[in-house]
């Protein structure tokens, strides 16, 4: 066995593209590998801005013998046929294939038998191909070569076994050498191993691993950091950002001037984020007036003349951040407001300025659910877009919301509509908040539903894994925003509400019928999707779903209770007679062809053990809607265990088809009773085990 080293060094890799791009060799190489019956044990891919690597462990000197037989058409076929069959088996003539007998019929086979090749001419193959055909996001051309990648490409490392593996791509010879840091070891040096590789690559200043530089830059951040009493504001594709612009991280740390302290915090490190890809740090829970940056060498003056650089640099992007703050403060949120006819949101919805109009009165209806002020709630929602239309918005778009919050706190809003304002986004991905506030819970939640209910009016869903309006994220902040807040908000009056809204565009009643019957299932699809994730089963989730309803906040705390009773010895066992009552009862009426949904009729039950269970089924169904009605669910549950005893019971001692068609028809009546009463709590016909 031996080990494949593959180095494809270029001029410097985008970091957003450096992730991805290792991934995809990987793939790519081992699919290669693979289809040429070469197993190996390892495979691994490493990201620097200047080079991809590739190393496989554990790989055979040649690839097996292949022997293998092809089946053809049957003796007789249309010679078109028989002539396809013997190009594609490789075969000359039918002289060089057999005739075998089949049920069927007479069939032409051929035995098709391939000796192994050397591991070394397979990667020879297999490696230009992969570098041609390399699915780059962006690629270029240079010079007067064809080749396209994603910067020029340099040189090409390919070792098996400490040899070179000889091939040309577009004039470029593979080898055994490659080159350090650019500045501070840029001459050729020659590999043996991955081992050998990686030794040389630290003495010649990088480091191969992206996670190592990660650790490194982070560690080194946090240490200047406590040096000054601050504390670094970790942002984690800021770091894998940076990561991904050097071989060599050093960690320096600069400052600005004190007075731009009096800009909001969130612009001043989104500006020095944006521009100079610099972390931010804070002293207690102010920004501090100094800045992380990350540099890709070690330089003589120990960085005096890179972070006086930086420092220029930020003193000017900070100096506009403050004009924009400054100037956009003249102007009242509410003077903007018309000026969001400018803005499209959708050509099919309208302008940012009529989806407003849409969302303050769809916040207004729903503040009334959330005990929320509803004319704060409208306010906010008039005003909550305006910021789109600022200067600092349309620098920094991601400041939208925000920046809306300080504009309004500075033009005495009240606070619960500029917080409102600010927080009506949220949540924008798993690990943001939700908004906490009645004011801002409105707003957040017409925003997203006034969204929802448009695109699926114009037939704009989600297909497959595109989403390009983010509509997946959209209701998945609508369930967090209802569970996180303990909300009870009926799902499918609000949504039919907002549907309504959406109607001054002459949608097709058709449109808003389908939207009206679809989006509650795409809800339901989405709820499932986050309860999994939050741990809980999918097919209890199913099952509570399979009830139907709206409220969110009693299908979670069902499925909860639902898991918690499953997990006891009452609640396996009965789920075991409950599926075995169910399956005996779709195999009889399916075989009968009727349903035996009817009462049991107490004079047919003969024998002690159901008697029993109709009278506990009874019992049990009426304690379990109960408490489901209060809302108990723990209790609905507590009543279902009482009907383990008797469910076992009956099993054990009575023949359910029985020869008497009477007593057979009311035992599969009785076992209807024990299908009901547990559809009062769930599905039991969708829980696995």
């Amino acid at each position: 066995m031996a080990e494949l080293l593959l180095e494809l060094f270029s001029e410097e890799i985008p970091a957003r593209m450096q992730t991805r791009a290792a991934e995809d060799l990987v793939r790519l190489v081992g699919e290669g590998l693979k289809s040429a019956g070469l197993k190996f044990d390892t495979i691994q891919s490493f990201a620097t801005p200047r080079r991809l690597t590739v190393v496989v462990d554990g790989l055979p000197a040649r690839s097996p013998d292949v022997r293998e037989e092809k089946r053809g058409p049957r003796v007789g076929a249309p010679e078109a046929a028989v002539q396809g069959f013997l190009k594609s088996a490789g075969l000359k003539s039918l002289d060089q294939a057999e005739i075998r007998p089949d049920k069927k019929g007479d069939f032409y086979v051929a035995t098709i038998e391939r000796s192994g090749r050397a591991t070394s001419q397979v990667v020879a193959e297999i490696v230009p191909e992969i570098v041609r055909s390399f699915p780059w996001p962006k690629s270029m051309r240079w010079g007067s070569g064809r080749l396209r990648w994603v910067r020029p490409l340099h040189s090409i490392l390919c070792i098996f076994g400490g040899k070179v593996v000889p091939f040309e791509i577009d004039g470029i010879r593979s080898g055994k050498e490659t080159r350090g840091h650019r500045f501070m070891a840029p001459k050729p040096f020659s590999v043996r191993s991955f081992d050998d590789y990686v030794q040389k690559l630290r003495k010649a200043y990088v480091l191969l691993d992206a996670h190592e530089r990660q650790a490194i830059i982070l560690k080194c951040a946090q240490k200047l950091a406590a040096k000054e009493r601050l504390v670094l504001i970790e942002d984690m594709a800021l770091l894998a950002e940076n990561a991904g612009l050097t071989e060599w991280p050093v960690v320096l740390m600069g400052s600005f001037d004190e007075s731009f302290l009096d800009v909001p915090g969130e612009v001043l490190a989104t500006a020095m984020k944006a521009h100079q890809k610099c972390f931010s740090l804070r002293k207690r829970e102010q920004l501090a007036n100094r800045f992380i940056m990350v540099a890709n060498l070690e330089a003589k003056d120990r960085g005096r003349a890179i972070v006086a650089g930086n420092q220029r640099v930020i003193a000017a992007r900070l100096a506009d951040a403050k004009f924009f703050f400054d100037h956009d403060r003249k102007v009242l949120l509410e003077e903007r407001v018309p000026k969001l006819r400018e803005i499209v949101f959708h050509e099919k919805l309208g302008s940012q300025y009529e989806r407003v109009q849409r969302v303050r009165v769809l916040a207004r209806e729903i503040a009334k659910l959330v005990r929320a002020d509803p004319d704060l709630a409208e306010r906010a929602a008039i005003l909550a877009k305006a910021d789109l239309v600022s200067d600092m918005v349309g620098e920094f778009p991601e400041l939208q919301g925000v920046m809306g919050r300080y504009y309004a706190l500075d033009q005495e809003e009240y606070p619960e509509v500029a917080n409102a304002i600010g927080a009506h986004y949220k949540p924008v991905g798993p690990s943001d908040d939700v908004p906490r506030d009645p004011v801002a819970i409105a707003v957040a939640l017409a925003d997203k539903l006034d969204m929802l209910t448009g695109f699926w009016a114009i037939d704009e869903k989600p297909t497959g894994s595109k989403d390009p309006y983010a509509l997946r994220r959209a209701a998945l902040g609508v369930i967090r925003i209802v569970l996180e807040n303990d909300l009870r908000l009926p799902l499918n009056d609000v949504t039919r509400a907002a549907l309504q809204k959406q109607k001054w565009r002459q949608l097709t009643t058709h449109g808003s019928a389908d939207a009206q019957a679809s989006l509650p299932a795409f809800f339901a699809d989405r709820l499932k999707v986050h309860l999994r994730e939050q741990g809980a089963r999918h097919d209890l989730v199913d099952a509570v779903f399979a009830l139907g309803g709206d409220d969110l906040l009693m299908i979670e705390r069902r499925v909860e209770a639902l898991g918690r009773f499953l997990d006891t010895e009452d609640g396996e066992h009965l789920l075991t007679g409950t599926k075995r009552a169910i399956n005996i009862l779709r195999i009889e009426e399916k075989k009968d062809a009727c349903s035996y949904d009817q009462p049991p009729d107490p004079k047919l039950l003969k024998q002690s053990e159901e008697q029993a269970l109709a009278k506990v089924v009874d019992e049990v169904e009426r304690a379990a809607a109960s408490a489901v009605a209060k809302e108990d669910f723990e209790a609905a549950m507590a009543a279902m265990a009482k009907l383990r005893a008797p469910v076992d019971a009956f099993f054990d001692h009575v023949t359910v088809n029985t020869d008497d068609p009477a007593l057979r028809e009311n035992r599969l009546r009785l076992l209807n009773r024990i299908r009901s009463t547990t559809l009062t709590v769930a599905d039991f016909s969708k829980i696995e085990g």
